[in-house]
């Protein structure tokens, strides 16, 4: 799949955004994958709670090296600056997620 070909596949609105928090709803298509990263912060600590709203029917696992939290694979916490974090490709169905970034100076 070309970079093109997973932009498309990702739909992400913001719902708030400031300087230190912002909040996604993020919707992945059938097809749609997350390579192994890492999140690069300008400055400061940066902390995640992802809590997904529709899982796919097959695919889509998320995956963390460290979670702060991790509630059944529905609602996570975690440092994506830190720890290495991915999503398996989406086999069947699609992925909802809300997502909300805190970044602590």
């Amino acid at each position: 799949m070309s970079s093109s070909q997973g932009r498309a596949r990702v739909r992400n609105r913001v719902l708030f955004q400031s300087r230190r928090l912002s909040v996604y709803l993020v919707h992945y298509a059938r097809g749609h994958r997350i390579m192994p990263h890492v999140d690069m912060v300008a400055e400061g600590r940066l902390y995640k709670l992802n809590c997904v709203l529709v899982k796919p029917r097959r695919g889509g696992e998320f995956s963390c090296e460290r979670s702060i939290f991790n509630l059944l694979g529905r609602l996570v916490l975690f440092r994506p600056d830190l720890y290495q974090h991915q999503v398996s490709t989406i086999e069947d169905g699609s992925r909802w997620l809300l997502s909300v970034a805190l970044t602590r100076h």
